[in-house]
């Protein structure tokens, strides 16, 4: 019983591992919230009128100004919780928490999560709940701001709400447990169940892949 149980958890251990390394020569572009890919070259020309993240100013748990900017030259992973949930957020906190872990040294590669109750959340309690999760300051950022920019960016930009074709504004509550890749130019590459470890894993491998992008 003991040997099965053991080979069990090498055979899963595999499995993870053999998911985080796994490859492909390129990922898909995404422009709407249909998350059709679009596969292109990364010279093309299409490129240059195709969606990406809009300009945006917002502040971090450090009380530091976080723009675009911050991630030029970037791949960052996005999401958007609230430090009060009591049911999907922490797992989600925990699983980035992952991704942060798997890339500590890297400085290609950032984490950012907007909270969705900015009202509430201010830069002090985005910085206790930071400390409290283990949040690396300048690898992840926990952002506040105008509740209105951070509904726009979670619905227009990133899309990482799953209901197509129902129109909402900034009054109808945000809460998704997506992910979204991006990558250095301000394109999404991927959309990932921020609850499923297979799909934090393949997450990972992505963000390997875009990094062979250059």
């Amino acid at each position: 019983m003991i040997a099965l149980v053991l080979f069990s958890a090498c055979q899963e251990a595999k499995q993870k591992e053999a998911i985080k390394q796994s490859r492909v020569e390129t990922l898909p572009f995404y422009k709407e919230s249909t998350f059709t890919p679009h596969w292109f070259e990364t010279n093309n020309a299409a490129l240059k009128s195709f969606h990406k993240i809009s300009p945006f100013k917002l502040t971090n748990q450090d009380g530091k100004v976080v723009t675009e900017k911050t991630f030029k030259d970037k791949i960052y992973v996005t999401d958007f919780f609230f430090t009060t949930c009591p049911g999907i957020c922490p797992k989600m906190t925990a699983n980035l928490g992952i991704i942060q872990e798997e890339f500590l040294t890297d400085d290609e590669v950032l984490l950012l999560s907007h909270s969705v109750m900015p009202g509430t959340d201010s830069v002090s309690i985005l910085k206790d709940y930071a400390m409290d999760k283990g949040v690396v300051s300048d690898k992840w950022h926990l952002v506040t701001g105008e509740r209105a920019d951070i509904y726009k960016l979670g619905r227009s930009d990133y899309f990482v709400e799953e209901d197509l074709g129902v129109d909402k504004d900034v009054d109808d509550f945000l809460h998704t447990e997506n992910f979204v890749l991006i990558d250095k130019n301000r394109y999404i590459r991927g959309i990932y169940n921020g609850l499923n470890k297979t799909a934090i894993n393949q997450l990972i491998a992505d963000i390997k892949t875009l990094k062979k992008e250059g």
